[in-house]
């Protein structure tokens, strides 16, 4: 079997070659992983084909030349489940090595983790008590982007929005005010890419 961030690797290689007809170049994968060394890259594709399911060129002049066997085992992906988030509380955690499978579309690029939302101050975003948030791993956010962001250690689930010196982080509910804090008082942990809710 697959990790989760195998399987994002795999789909991005195969959604790469259908589009353009040949595999990314090792400098295009870095990029979209956002990873450090072209190491990595290299040890990611070496595991897939070592699983069998793509083929490395064996010149190495060619490593636009992968090809890809099988493709993504699951029509999902497993995300760590981090804890819950709760207006003004630090990340509370549930349990060890949990996971949620979310839909492929939602774990494209980057490092992705899921909160289960406690509280109704997203509920306007179409969040709701107990949905569970897909958040990807990023520190810096686009205005008015929902966004997890950590005060004091304490974590939030805000719409992100930026003024002259200071930050506004909006909860979607008419009956709440926002929160204003300064650029050094705050760090957002990631941007809210998707959510998943059980009937």
């Amino acid at each position: 079997r697959l990790t989760p961030k195998q399987k994002q690797f795999l789909a991005y290689l195969v959604q790469y070659i259908e589009r353009w007809g040949h595999a990314p170049s090792f400098e295009e994968i870095r990029g979209h992983f956002n990873f450090r060394s072209y190491n990595t890259v290299s040890t990611y594709l070496k595991i897939l084909e070592r699983k069998g399911y793509i083929r490395l060129p064996k010149q190495k002049n060619k490593k636009r030349a992968i090809e890809v066997i099988k493709p993504v085992e699951a029509s999902s992906f497993e995300l760590p489940l981090l804890g819950r988030v709760a207006a003004g509380k630090p990340i509370e955690a549930i349990g060890d090595n949990l996971t949620i499978e979310v839909p492929p579309s939602m774990a494209q690029g980057g490092d992705h983790f899921v909160l289960q939302v406690q509280g109704n101050s997203m509920e306007e975003e179409g969040i709701l008590d107990g949905d569970y948030v897909v958040v990807r791993k990023q520190p810096t956010a686009e205005e008015g982007e929902t966004v997890v962001a950590i005060i004091d250690n304490e974590a939030t689930v805000k719409k992100y929005y930026k003024r002259k010196g200071y930050v506004e982080l909006r909860p979607a509910h008419r009956g709440m005010q926002p929160i204003i804090v300064k650029e050094g008082e705050f760090r957002i942990e990631g941007k809210v890419v998707g959510v998943v809710r059980y009937l």
